[in-house]
């Protein structure tokens, strides 16, 4: 019995961590401008990625899609997980545009 209710515990915390945020509910429910998008790039992110995003100090972010879900790519900005990037959590609306470009590098 007793592993029987760990193991339910388990699976509620897998079921719950694999759920996105509420901040990354609200930007997925927005529609992003691909230019605004583009504009918050070249101020925030070419620095280091590149103003192709082609890689700098940063990786590459051609293709990046293809590489990470949208939500997984709002965690990746938001986060600040991987040093050098800095956590940059913008206004939903601002994420939503940024990731509009995102997704057609």
């Amino acid at each position: 019995m007793v592993s029987l209710v760990g193991l339910v515990v388990g699976l509620m915390g897998l079921y719950t961590s694999n759920r996105p945020s509420a901040y990354v509910q609200n930007v997925l429910a927005l529609p992003g401008e691909r230019q605004q998008g583009a504009a918050i790039f070249s101020m925030n992110c070419a620095v280091c990625h590149g103003l192709m995003a082609d890689g700098r100090v940063g990786p590459s972010l051609k293709n990046v899609s293809m590489r990470k879900s949208p939500a997984a790519l709002i965690e990746q900005v938001t986060s600040g997980k991987t040093p050098p990037m800095p956590q940059f959590q913008p206004d939903p609306q601002v994420m939503a545009d940024l990731l509009s470009y995102l997704e057609s590098l």
